[in-house]
């Protein structure tokens, strides 16, 4: 299905029918690596709306580089055009971190908040300051002929563990905008239901988040997926649908 919005064009899929039940893709991600989370939740009396988020999946591109706000206002207008109403959201990484916003400004929307390995809690240290100077230093030599190369090269043997080496254009400047903001101040003001879960191997957003994100939510609970690593809905669907579904 497709929807546009502010003159965006984005894709989405739906999945069973009745209450309303959102999920936000990570970055790099899409509706379809989702489908199989969502389907066993839509069997339960679910309707489950996953969107390719804009710049993402089979969505339109972005003219220009947006932030979290940016997105937000989108999901806004998203939820207000399909006509949700009170809706249960789950945001997973950079979706975790979209779904945790959405939930301090309109608490009496969402019924209930699922944070899966959200990436939420972003605050400066000295390695991100060195990833974001030697970013920098990279677009310098950008009129090598084989700069693309080189790009890829230093990100991944070097820097490692980043999306950044996945994207280009306009995404690379969303994407240092987004990893710029730290959102481990707003958790102390989600006052909906909170379910965290996350996996135990998880090297990307690391568990001692998961923690830490536990401890600010109040009354949350937190679930440890055990060898899990980030990509849940990949690795471990059946288990990440389940105990979606038993903390419902």
């Amino acid at each position: 299905m497709e929807i546009t919005i502010n003159g965006v064009r984005v894709n989405y899929q739906t999945f069973g029918g009745g209450k309303p039940f959102l999920i936000l893709h990570g970055w790099g991600s899409n509706c379809e690596r989702w489908a199989d989370v969502a389907e066993p939740i839509s069997k339960k009396g679910f309707k489950v709306i996953v969107p390719d988020l804009p710049g993402f999946g089979k969505s339109d591109a972005l003219s220009e580089p947006w932030n979290t706000n940016k997105y937000i206002d989108w999901i806004e207008r998203f939820v207000k055009e399909l006509n949700l109403g009170d809706f249960y959201i789950l945001g997973h990484s950079f979706g975790g971190a979209l779904a945790s916003k959405i939930a301090v400004k309109h608490v009496q929307d969402v019924k209930k908040l699922f944070l899966v390995s959200a990436a939420c809690v972003r605050k400066r240290t000295a390695k991100k300051s060195w990833f974001r100077n030697i970013s920098k230093v990279i677009k310098i030599f950008n009129f090598l002929p084989y700069y693309a190369f080189f790009r890829k090269a230093v990100y991944k043997f070097i820097i490692r563990k980043s999306d950044y080496v996945y994207v280009d254009g306009i995404m690379k400047d969303t994407y240092l905008n987004v990893v710029a903001e730290d959102l481990s101040f707003h958790l102390p003001f989600i006052k909906v239901p909170t379910v965290i879960i996350w996996g135990e191997k998880d090297d990307f957003t690391p568990i001692e988040d998961a923690y830490f994100i536990n401890k600010q939510i109040k009354n949350s609970k937190l679930l440890i997926i055990p060898g899990a690593g980030h990509d849940l809905n990949r690795k471990q669907p059946e288990i990440l649908a389940e105990d979606v579904l038993n903390n419902i």
